[in-house]
Protein backbone atom coordinates (compact mmCIF):
# COMPACT_ATOMS: atom_id res chain seq x y z
CA UNK A 1 0.00 0.00 0.00
CA UNK A 2 1.44 3.47 -0.55
CA UNK A 3 1.78 5.76 2.19
CA UNK A 4 0.32 9.49 2.00
CA UNK A 5 4.01 10.67 0.99
CA UNK A 6 3.74 8.86 -2.08
CA UNK A 7 1.30 10.67 -3.00
CA UNK A 8 1.12 13.67 -5.90
CA UNK A 9 -0.71 16.59 -6.40
CA UNK A 10 -1.90 16.55 -9.93
CA UNK A 11 -0.61 18.85 -12.55
CA UNK A 12 -2.34 22.14 -14.23
CA UNK A 13 -2.17 20.03 -17.48
CA UNK A 14 -3.78 17.17 -15.31
CA UNK A 15 -6.41 19.14 -13.68
CA UNK A 16 -7.32 20.74 -17.14
CA UNK A 17 -7.91 17.57 -18.62
CA UNK A 18 -9.31 16.15 -15.56
CA UNK A 19 -11.67 18.79 -15.60
CA UNK A 20 -13.24 18.08 -19.39
CA UNK A 21 -13.40 14.31 -18.70
CA UNK A 22 -15.59 15.05 -15.67
CA UNK A 23 -17.90 17.40 -18.02
CA UNK A 24 -18.05 14.76 -20.39
CA UNK A 25 -18.37 11.61 -18.30
CA UNK A 26 -20.73 13.32 -15.77
CA UNK A 27 -22.92 14.01 -19.05
CA UNK A 28 -22.98 10.69 -20.68
CA UNK A 29 -23.69 9.04 -16.79
CA UNK A 30 -27.24 10.67 -17.02
CA UNK A 31 -27.92 8.81 -20.41
CA UNK A 32 -26.52 5.33 -19.60
CA UNK A 33 -29.39 2.87 -18.58
CA UNK A 34 -27.11 -0.25 -18.53
CA UNK A 35 -25.23 -1.72 -15.85
CA UNK A 36 -22.41 -2.65 -17.82
CA UNK A 37 -22.05 -0.09 -20.34
CA UNK A 38 -19.52 -0.27 -23.20
CA UNK A 39 -16.70 2.21 -23.65
CA UNK A 40 -14.28 2.43 -26.34
CA UNK A 41 -10.62 3.54 -25.95
CA UNK A 42 -10.36 5.82 -29.09
CA UNK A 43 -7.21 5.43 -29.43
CA UNK A 44 -6.85 1.85 -29.58
CA UNK A 45 -10.33 1.09 -30.69
CA UNK A 46 -10.53 -1.16 -28.01
CA UNK A 47 -14.07 -2.30 -26.30
CA UNK A 48 -14.36 -2.30 -22.60
CA UNK A 49 -17.70 -3.40 -20.61
CA UNK A 50 -16.98 -1.49 -17.27
CA UNK A 51 -19.36 -1.55 -14.56
CA UNK A 52 -21.74 1.51 -14.21
CA UNK A 53 -20.34 1.71 -10.43
CA UNK A 54 -16.98 2.06 -11.53
CA UNK A 55 -17.70 5.01 -14.54
CA UNK A 56 -19.14 6.76 -11.45
CA UNK A 57 -16.53 6.70 -9.07
CA UNK A 58 -14.08 7.79 -11.94
CA UNK A 59 -16.21 10.31 -11.82
CA UNK A 60 -15.34 11.69 -8.57
CA UNK A 61 -11.85 10.46 -9.12
CA UNK A 62 -12.08 12.84 -12.06
CA UNK A 63 -13.33 15.97 -10.10
CA UNK A 64 -11.61 15.99 -7.05
CA UNK A 65 -8.02 15.82 -9.67
CA UNK A 66 -9.87 18.69 -11.52
CA UNK A 67 -9.59 20.82 -8.77
CA UNK A 68 -5.78 20.21 -7.91
CA UNK A 69 -6.59 17.33 -5.02
CA UNK A 70 -4.33 13.79 -5.38
CA UNK A 71 -7.05 10.67 -5.32
CA UNK A 72 -5.67 7.73 -3.34
CA UNK A 73 -8.06 4.30 -3.44
CA UNK A 74 -8.02 2.10 -0.91
CA UNK A 75 -10.37 -0.76 -0.70
CA UNK A 76 -12.76 -0.87 2.69
CA UNK A 77 -11.67 -4.56 3.60
CA UNK A 78 -8.25 -3.38 3.94
CA UNK A 79 -5.74 -3.97 6.90
CA UNK A 80 -3.42 -1.72 7.78
CA UNK A 81 -0.45 -1.64 9.47
CA UNK A 82 -0.06 1.26 12.88
CA UNK A 83 1.88 3.17 10.82
CA UNK A 84 -0.68 3.74 8.12
CA UNK A 85 -3.65 4.10 10.65
CA UNK A 86 -1.20 6.55 12.28
CA UNK A 87 -1.28 8.47 9.06
CA UNK A 88 -4.70 8.33 8.65
CA UNK A 89 -5.51 10.13 11.88
CA UNK A 90 -2.47 12.54 12.09
CA UNK A 91 -1.20 10.96 15.21
CA UNK A 92 2.17 8.91 16.45
CA UNK A 93 2.66 5.21 15.82
CA UNK A 94 2.97 5.01 19.69
CA UNK A 95 -0.34 6.42 20.00
CA UNK A 96 -2.27 4.52 17.61
CA UNK A 97 -0.76 1.50 19.97
CA UNK A 98 -2.43 2.82 22.76
CA UNK A 99 -5.27 3.19 21.50
CA UNK A 100 -5.61 -0.32 20.10
CA UNK A 101 -4.21 -1.53 23.37
CA UNK A 102 -6.66 -0.09 25.19
CA UNK A 103 -9.75 -0.95 23.21
CA UNK A 104 -10.66 2.01 21.54
CA UNK A 105 -10.00 1.04 17.83
CA UNK A 106 -9.70 -3.20 17.18
CA UNK A 107 -7.21 -5.12 15.75
CA UNK A 108 -5.55 -8.15 14.70
CA UNK A 109 -2.00 -9.56 15.52
CA UNK A 110 -0.23 -11.40 12.20
CA UNK A 111 2.68 -12.78 14.49
CA UNK A 112 3.87 -9.82 16.42
CA UNK A 113 2.36 -7.18 13.70
CA UNK A 114 -1.10 -5.58 14.51
CA UNK A 115 -3.53 -5.22 11.66
CA UNK A 116 -6.29 -2.96 11.40
CA UNK A 117 -9.25 -2.73 9.76
CA UNK A 118 -9.08 0.83 7.87
CA UNK A 119 -12.92 1.02 8.19
CA UNK A 120 -12.01 0.98 12.02
CA UNK A 121 -9.09 3.70 12.28
CA UNK A 122 -11.81 6.28 9.59
CA UNK A 123 -14.98 5.12 12.21
CA UNK A 124 -12.35 5.91 14.81
CA UNK A 125 -11.03 8.86 13.12
CA UNK A 126 -14.94 10.06 12.53
CA UNK A 127 -15.97 9.69 16.06
CA UNK A 128 -13.26 11.83 17.33
CA UNK A 129 -14.01 14.55 14.91
CA UNK A 130 -17.82 14.45 16.41
CA UNK A 131 -16.44 14.62 20.23
CA UNK A 132 -13.97 17.84 19.10
CA UNK A 133 -17.05 19.68 17.53
CA UNK A 134 -18.98 18.71 20.70
CA UNK A 135 -16.05 19.54 23.05
CA UNK A 136 -15.91 23.08 21.15
CA UNK A 137 -19.23 24.07 21.05
CA UNK A 138 -19.30 22.92 25.08
CA UNK A 139 -16.37 25.30 25.54
CA UNK A 140 -17.97 28.03 23.35
CA UNK A 141 -21.58 27.84 25.77
CA UNK A 142 -19.89 28.27 28.68
CA UNK A 143 -18.11 30.97 27.46
CA UNK A 144 -21.17 32.78 26.77
CA UNK A 145 -23.02 32.45 29.56
CA UNK A 146 -19.69 33.77 31.81
CA UNK A 147 -20.36 36.92 29.53
CA UNK A 148 -16.52 36.33 27.71
CA UNK A 149 -18.62 37.54 24.59
CA UNK A 150 -20.39 40.97 25.49
CA UNK A 151 -19.13 43.88 24.42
Amino acid sequence: MNTFEDIIKPSKEEQKAALLSYDALVATLNEIKDKNPEIEIEETQERIRIPLSALKLLAKILKETSQGKPVSIVPIATEVTTQAAAEIIGCSRPHVIKLLETGRIKFTKVGKHRRIKYEDVIAYKKNMKQEQERLINEIMEADEKSGLYDS
